[in-house]
C-alpha cells in the first residue's frame, strides 16, 4: 500500500482454479487467498458469499453456487430454492427471510490474514423478476427496496450488496491495518 492506495494485480494465469470444500464462506475465502497469496508471493484478496434462508436452517449457504448440483445453472439452483421452501411450508415473506453473506479476506506471505463480512438481509420472492444480476438476484428481494429483487435493481444493487460492503469494510480495515 502506497498512501492509501492499493494495487490489485490479477490473480496469476497458471494457478489451477481453487477446490472450495470449507465447511463455511471464511474457510473457502481462506483456501482461495492462500493459494493466491502462495503463487503470487504476495498478499492476496479472496471472497466467498452464500445466501442464508433461514426457513432452510441457513441453507443454501456455503453450497450456494452448486445448491442443485455440481453442474447446475443458476436457474437450477433458483428452482430448487423456490421447491425447498414450498416443501417446508415457507410460503409467506415472514417465513421466507434470508440474507446474503460475503466474507472477504487478505491473506500475507507471512500467514496472517484479515477477515471482514458484508451482509444484506432480506426475503425470498415467491417467482424470480428481473432480468439484472445473476445467482439468486432474481428472488432475493433486500429490506429498503421497495419490493424489488437485486436483478430488478441494476446498477443500484452495487451500493447496498453484501460483496460491496464485505469490500468496503476490507477497505477500512486495511487503513487502519498495523
Amino acid at each position: 500500500m502506497l498512501d492509501g492506495i492499493v494495487e490489485l494485480l490479477p490473480r496469476p494465469a497458471a494457478l489451477p482454479d481453487v477446490v472450495e470444500d470449507a465447511p463455511d464462506l471464511e474457510g473457502n475465502a481462506r483456501l482461495k487467498a492462500a493459494a493466491v497469496c502462495a503463487a503470487a508471493g504476495a498478499a492476496a484478496v479472496s471472497d466467498d458469499t452464500g445466501l442464508e434462508v433461514d426457513a432452510l436452517d441457513g441453507a443454501p449457504g456455503v453450497l450456494s453456487a452448486r445448491y442443485a448440483g455440481e453442474d447446475a445453472s443458476y436457474a437450477d439452483n433458483v428452482e430448487k430454492l423456490l421447491a425447498e421452501l414450498q416443501r417446508v411450508g415457507a410460503t409467506t415473506p415472514g417465513a421466507r427471510t434470508a440474507r446474503f453473506r460475503t466474507v472477504a479476506m487478505v491473506v500475507w506471505p507471512d500467514g496472517s490474514e484479515l477477515a471482514v463480512e458484508g451482509r444484506v438481509e432480506g426475503v425470498i420472492a415467491p417467482t424470480p423478476r428481473g432480468e439484472g444480476g445473476f445467482g439468486y438476484d432474481p428472488v432475493f428481494v433486500p429490506i429498503g427496496a421497495q419490493g424489488r429483487t437485486f436483478a430488478e435493481m441494476g446498477d443500484e444493487k452495487h451500493e447496498i450488496s453484501h460483496r460491496g460492503r464485505a469490500l468496503r469494510a476490507l477497505a477500512a480495515a486495511l487503513a487502519s491495518w498495523s
